[in-house]
């Protein structure tokens, strides 16, 4: 049996340094847990929160950088893929159900959210 190979070339996307700190601590949040942008942020050593939320929002490796575990710091999805609201957020809410995460009303349980408390 005779193999053709086709040539193809590989696309890789352009991130920026930061936004390639953001994916890389994104890869570590264990499948049916979420961490808040605020926590995401800290562990990069990074002051906004907004800032985490912005480089998610142009995440080119989904799903294996997980940006669906990510949740507002009262737990509410508040955004996916560059979106509020609508169909997409019941999407994120969707994924997350299926890994195990559980709900209280339109919130993330609190005992599913992985925050490191400091003293």
């Amino acid at each position: 049996m005779i193999c053709k190979m086709v040539k193809r070339s590989l696309v890789v996307p352009k991130v920026t340094d930061f936004q390639q700190k953001v994916y890389n601590a994104a890869r570590l949040i264990p499948r049916g847990e979420v961490i808040t942008y605020g926590e995401l942020a800290r562990r990069i050593g990074c002051k906004s929160a907004q800032a985490v939320g912005q480089a998610l929002r142009r995440n080119p490796f989904a799903p294996e950088v997980p940006c669906h575990r990510v949740v507002a710091a009262d737990g509410s999805l508040c955004g996916f893929a560059g979106h509020r609201d609508g169909e997409l957020i019941a999407k994120k809410r969707r994924i997350l159900e299926d890994e195990g995460v559980t709900f209280n009303g339109d919130k993330v349980a609190a005992e599913k959210i992985n925050v490191i408390h400091h003293k």
